[in-house]
């Protein structure tokens, strides 16, 4: 039957991030399944006349924007940094501004909130009562909060008030993987189910793999110091004598790699990020692809289902076991011992789709 369903994000098309993956391609099949679909994600400057030409069952709405660009240096960009951590300033700004965006929202059969932003959770959860919004309130989360592995800093111990107002109220927490668990106190444990990525793969058109006359391979992601760290690799990439390509692409490439782009020249391709067709298009075409691990099994990346799609030979390697003796077998050709690609089906939004429509009451 058709339903009302809301979704509230951060992030949307075209934004390049795995959260406007998430909420496009959730809103473009639930659309495309017949139900009525409002999407609200902050106001951007994009024209968006194509899109609702292309998806006249998804109503678009804006939440004001909350700048999110921080401060160039000094002491500005020092207190800013500040209030990120002790307060998860500026997106924190949608604990207030939720509640006068969706205060004339209600009588949804379904509610989707997406974080990251955690706070999008938290506006939802200072104004979900008596199920006046929607009949079931789902909260999708592809990284935890106060229990995350991956940041640089924990979560102060008095923002629990937050987690705990929005795991408290809301009907189930939507994670990727099964080993998410463990982001999560356990006496939420039982609102918890595992919902992948969800992507749409009817439409993916792939080059034709051509072996390259160089060994050329991807990462395609952002780092993290100490956690998806390139420096030990690239130390290793620099004592390699012998011709390669390596190109990556993703947001703050620069400021990790530009100590060695002197070193190796043409040897290191820093690329700005692409929109996901491209990127698919660009990885399909490398000898093989490299993924870093988070050094934790509660975040999974996604880019793994990417890397799976286009059917490249992909090695993950840690921070600090950049695993030598496999890298240089791949750099020789021989990619015997690559990770083993993970079923994609699991992730067609088809199915990812379904199993949100599954938990409505």
């Amino acid at each position: 039957c058709k339903m009302k369903i809301l979704i509230v994000s951060g992030f949307f098309y075209p934004q390049n991030t795995p959260r406007a993956f998430r909420t496009a391609e959730l809103a473009k099949e639930f659309a495309r399944l017949g139900h009525e679909v409002k999407v609200y994600f902050p106001q951007t400057d994009f024209d968006y006349t194509s899109f609702k030409q292309e998806n006249p069952n998804i109503q678009i709405a804006f939440i004001p924007s909350i700048g999110g660009e921080s401060p160039k240096g000094g002491m500005r960009y020092k207190l800013w940094r500040l209030a990120n951590i002790f307060m998860s300033y500026p997106s924190i700004k949608y604990f207030k501004i939720l509640k006068t965006v969706l205060k004339d929202e209600k009588e949804y059969d379904l509610l989707i909130s997406v974080a990251v932003p955690h706070p999008i959770h938290w506006g939802i959860g200072r104004i979900y009562k008596n199920r006046k919004i929607a009949k079931t309130w789902i909260a999708d989360c592809g990284d935890p909060y106060m229990l995350c592995k991956t940041d640089s800093h924990n979560a102060p111990g008095y923002m629990r008030y937050f987690e705990d107002l929005w795991c408290k109220k809301c009907d189930y927490i939507t994670v990727p993987t099964e080993t998410s668990y463990s982001g999560y106190y356990p006496e939420y444990h039982s609102k918890i189910r595992v919902i992948p990525q969800g992507f749409n793969f009817d439409s993916i058109e792939l080059p034709v793999y051509s072996k390259n006359d160089v060994p050329t391979f991807v990462f395609a992601g952002i780092f993290i110091k100490g956690k998806r760290d390139p420096h030990k690799l690239m130390k290793y990439l620099v004592d390699i004598d012998k011709p390669f390509c390596f190109k990556v692409f993703g947001s703050n490439n620069h400021q990790f790699l530009d100590e060695y782009k002197d070193k190796l020249g043409d040897k290191l391709q820093i690329c700005n990020p692409l929109p996901r067709t491209d990127l698919l298009q660009e990885m399909a075409k490398a000898d093989f692809l490299i993924n870093i691990g988070n050094g934790t099994n509660v975040q999974t990346p996604s880019k793994l289902i990417d890397y799976t799609l286009v059917k490249r030979p992909y090695l993950t390697i840690e921070t600090d076991d950049i695993k030598e003796d496999i890298l240089l077998e791949f750099l020789n050709g021989n990619y015997e011992h690559h990770d083993p690609d993970i079923d994609i089906s699991r992730y067609d939004i088809h199915n990812v789709a379904q199993q949100f429509i599954s938990l409505c009451k």
